[in-house]
């Protein structure tokens, strides 16, 4: 299931989505949050550039909508159906679980969004140092 060349290794570990080699984050810890929008420029392997124009994971926002309601609702389905909490706490259960994965979301909705617009390539080699025009 978590193959390198499958977009869930790509999506989950934060990795390139060309090659899959290298992190596209400067700390792989996401609750790091001073250094939680930092990225590499491009990667070391192949060369991708991340952001691909300008504002390029604005566009990020509407997956962490989405991601943000499944986290919901996982919360309210585990603190209501399953642990019988009223509606308060279970208010409040939802509303923990998204200031506490907030990190997560905002990474996994990032990666998401770039492995949309790029393909893994096998055949991605290794780029020189001196040339990083790719």
């Amino acid at each position: 299931m978590f193959k390198k060349g499958n977009k869930l290794y790509s999506i989950f570990t934060g990795n390139c989505p060309r090659c899959r080699q290298e992190s596209m984050y400067v700390e792989n810890n996401p609750y790091h949050l001073g250094r939680l929008f930092k990225m590499h420029e491009r990667c070391s392997h192949c060369g991708l550039k991340y952001k691909i124009e300008p504002s390029f994971f604005f566009g990020a926002m509407y997956v962490s909508y989405g991601l943000g309601v499944a986290f919901s609702v996982a919360a309210f389905v585990i603190a209501f159906l399953f642990i019988g909490t009223g509606l308060i706490n279970t208010f409040i259960a939802i509303i923990v679980t998204l200031v506490v994965f907030m990190p997560v979301i905002i990474r996994l909705s990032r990666n998401i969004w770039i492995n949309m617009f790029v393909k893994y390539d096998v055949g991605a080699k290794k780029i020189n140092s001196g040339n990083t025009s790719r």
